[in-house]
């Protein structure tokens, strides 16, 4: 009953085109632990996510956040997990209250309130862990960004173009930032012209510092302004702001150490002292 896309009406016409035997492909990774029932529903359910989107007035939001998260995922590919998510946690609402009717402990009300917040928190859960992913992609991508625009600084003052220093400094190290670097490298030589490969990594980042440092080299390749005092200044200004934060975050921290000093250990340090006296006067007495 599903209609037939454009791309299932002509794959047999261009089936001389991949000479792959199908036998030798890849096996598929499902979701779940379903097996057989999973593939048989991913058809419809594919149906279902992609209906919805249409609804969906953040999908373009969502593949930002994709994209800031490295993940190569689609947005329908993230709803589908969001759903899953959402129709295990419903599940185990279910056992849990068939369970406590069982046991006699039923409240119609409660019960439909924890199932229905049950999947709505398995939806938001998946969200969370998300937002939680691209914080710590952001935190290693600025902790190494000191480091790698000194680097190209150095290849910037030997000689080397942008592009030629992007490229020695992706090289030669491993991690998100680099990681980074060889996609715009890849979306250069692919033929995108690298201003525009540049733009598209800033727009994905939204890191003020690192902002500032694709602006620098946009500005670098237009122009030919020098490169190199530019990126020791932007490696400066971020270290100087992880050393700032470093700084804040003790000095919260110090306030939160307050807490348990003047409420558990100060309490207990009166009390031992204070003990022995009471105890002797008691005697006296």
């Amino acid at each position: 009953m599903r209609g037939t896309s454009f791309a299932d009406r002509i794959e047999p016409q261009l089936k001389s085109q991949n000479l792959e035997s199908r036998l030798l492909r890849g096996p598929t990774h499902n979701l779940t632990p379903f097996g057989p029932l999973e593939r048989i529903l991913r058809p419809i359910i594919r149906d279902v996510v992609s209906s919805m989107s249409r609804l969906n007035v953040g999908s373009t939001a969502l593949g930002k956040r994709l994209a800031r998260a490295g993940s190569t995922k689609s947005t329908l590919d993230f709803r589908a997990e969001q759903f899953l998510w959402a129709g295990v946690a419903f599940v185990v609402a279910v056992l849990v209250v068939v369970a406590g009717a069982g046991a006699g402990r039923f409240s119609p009300a409660v019960s439909f309130i924890s199932v229905i917040g049950s999947a709505l928190g398995g939806y938001l859960l998946r969200d969370y862990l998300l937002g939680q992913t691209i914080k710590r992609r952001e935190s290693r991508m600025l902790s190494e960004f000191p480091s790698l625009a000194e680097l190209m600084a150095l290849a910037v003052a030997a000689g080397e173009s942008a592009m030629g220093a992007m490229d020695r400094v992706s090289r030669s190290s491993n991690g998100e930032l680099s990681g980074e670097f060889a996609t715009i490298l890849a979306d250069a030589r692919s033929g995108k012209p690298l201003t525009e490969a540049l733009q598209a990594f800033s727009s994905r980042a939204e890191l003020p510092p690192l902002v500032r440092f694709i602006d620098g080299l946009v500005v670098a390749v237009e122009r030919g302004t020098p490169l190199a005092d530019v990126l020791r200044a932007q490696a400066a200004d971020v270290r100087d702001a992880a050393q700032r934060d470093l700084m804040e975050s003790a000095g919260r921290k110090e306030i939160a150490m307050m807490v348990p000093l003047v409420f558990g250990v100060l309490p207990l340090t009166v009390i031992f002292a204070a003990f022995p006296a009471i105890a002797a006067l008691e005697m006296s007495l």
